[in-house]
């Protein structure tokens, strides 16, 4: 079986997406800056010249992606078809029952109305050996951590402030997170660090 690891870029005050949140608005007001490092020229490596894994390379390497429903909503129109997830099923976990959508290139959107648990044993049966992505948004990764079910967190701290918006980590039981930092690569604007949880 293949690690549960998150991958997500926040702001210095701790902000997955910035205010205003809405269709259109899938990042919020100004939330489109925590994503510019992965189109930078100085993505691929560090300060000190190691290689930075970024979230399409996690990704291509992986078997499968979770998401929840606003995130699947906010972002279906602006991924496009074929979607950015290297032919991987993606999982979204929901209440409202919905079809399967396949896609061109090999990735189908599965809606998974049990919960986040069977959503991600859904995407391991798909994954077989291979790693399962959870990609968000931040309430998906906080059950994630809060339930013990996720083997790494890759924080990518993009070096702004929103001043706003979408918490990553708020309201966490700190009694119920551990975290060992395994990673960390310092690049121009952004700082990469893998944390490995224990469950």
């Amino acid at each position: 079986m293949g690690k549960l690891i998150a991958d997500q870029s926040v702001s210095l005050d701790g902000f997955s997406a910035g205010p205003n949140l809405a269709m259109g608005n899938g990042l919020g007001d100004g939330g489109e800056q925590l994503h510019d490092w992965m189109f930078s020229g100085g993505a691929s490596t560090g300060r000190d010249g190691v290689a930075i894994e970024d979230p399409q390379a996690l990704l291509a390497g992986a078997g499968a992606v979770v998401v929840g429903r606003r995130m699947f909503d906010f972002g279906e129109e602006p991924w496009g078809d074929p979607p950015p997830f290297h032919n991987n099923p993606v999982f979204v976990v929901t209440h409202r029952p919905h079809a399967p959508i396949p896609m061109q290139g090999g990735t189908s959107y599965t809606f998974v109305t049990d919960g986040l648990e069977a959503a991600i044993a859904r995407a391991r049966d798909a994954a077989g050996d291979r790693k399962v992505v959870v990609l968000g948004g931040a309430e998906i990764i906080r059950e994630c951590i809060s339930g013990g079910l996720l083997d790494e967190l890759r924080l990518h701290v993009v070096h702004i402030v929103l001043g706003g918006g979408t918490a990553l980590l708020a309201g966490l039981d700190p009694s119920r997170v551990s975290l060992e930092r395994i990673g960390l690569i310092d690049a121009d604007g952004v700082t990469h660090m893998t944390f490995r949880l224990a469950r």
